[in-house]
């Protein structure tokens, strides 16, 4: 039976498939995780550090007990477990409550995504073993980056798909403002 309503079947089955994509791009993206910090644990674990083209990427096993660039890292295991497992743990469920409640699409979707990915990769890992496995060096002479790893990767790409989103939402107000003849 024809009910006239076939543009609104559509955008489900487009919402849907959206969903899908994400949500296969989130278990790639813990998979992936998963296994390059299986393999440099087995491959890098007590070894020395490996460096490719010419020093632009060194390998090297790190147990970070800590966050970001192991900040927190000396804190007392009690703080640690609070506010990188109790702490990251809240927040990916308010990231993920917040996407659900207003309703996030687009850009602001994909980079939620991402980080929440990386954020539950990471965060697996500390409750399994108190500390995330971080094995990625990048950098030409002095200037390098911390040591980090896929989920890592993840979460900053996140982050910067989450500015950039943002800062076009921004520019889109502002554009609609000046049009209507208001000031933003």
């Amino acid at each position: 039976v024809w009910r006239g309503d076939f543009a609104d079947d559509w955008k489900m089955i487009a919402r849907i498939g959206v969903r899908a994509v994400l949500l296969i791009a989130v278990v790639a993206t813990i998979g992936c995780d998963r296994v390059t910090k299986h393999v440099a644990r087995a491959a890098l674990a007590g070894e020395p550090g490996r460096s490719y083209l010419a020093d632009t990427i060194r390998l090297e096993y790190v147990e970070n007990a800590g966050g970001f660039l192991s900040l927190g890292a000396s804190l007392p295991s009690s703080a640690r477990t609070a506010l990188f497992t109790l702490g990251t743990g809240v927040m990916l469920l308010t990231l993920v409550g917040a996407a659900v409640r207003f309703q996030w699409r687009g850009w602001l979707l994909i980079g939620t995504s991402l980080v929440l990915a990386g954020g539950a990769s990471n965060w697996v890992d500390r409750v399994v073993r108190g500390s995330v496995v971080d094995f990625l060096n990048i950098g030409v002479g002095l200037l390098r980056t911390g040591i980090f790893n896929v989920a890592d990767m993840a979460i900053m790409l996140g982050v910067a798909v989450l500015l950039l989103a943002q800062r076009r939402r921004s520019d889109d107000v502002r554009t609609t403002d000046d049009s209507s003849g208001r000031t933003a």
